[in-house]
């Protein structure tokens, strides 16, 4: 896309979607590593399923956020049926404009005294 031309908006992303995509900021992983990435990144609140994962990542593919790699580990250290999929520019664009969002979620939240800088959102709110 040329620089002069403003680039469309991301639309909000599925809980599922974000967390698949965070769990591939740092690099490829095939299916079984991301459900246990986005697993360890919300300390157990969300564990994707294969059908879950499967479906996003099939719908990402389409949706050009990600894509499966060409390139494999030693065949010898790695099954040869997995699939390892990266992000692509757009995924790693509508990841930060998520970011951006919930940023400015939890900005509200602050200004409201709903959720105060110095306490934890499980505190609950300050009277």
């Amino acid at each position: 896309m040329p620089a002069n031309l403003p680039q469309k908006p991301v639309p909000p992303l599925s809980p599922a979607v974000f967390h698949i995509l965070l769990a591939l900021v740092d690099g490829e992983r095939h299916g079984y590593s991301i459900m246990q990435a986005v697993e360890s990144d919300t300390a157990g609140a969300l564990k994707l399923g294969p059908g879950t994962l499967y479906g996003c990542l099939k719908r990402m593919l389409s949706a050009g956020l990600v894509e499966e790699s060409e390139e494999r580990p030693d065949p010898d250290l790695d099954d040869e049926r997995r699939r390892y999929y990266r992000a692509t520019d757009t995924g790693l664009r509508a990841v930060r404009a998520e970011l951006a969002r919930l940023a400015a979620i939890v900005s509200v939240a602050q200004a409201k005294k709903w959720l105060p800088r110095n306490r934890s959102v499980l505190a609950g709110p300050s009277r």
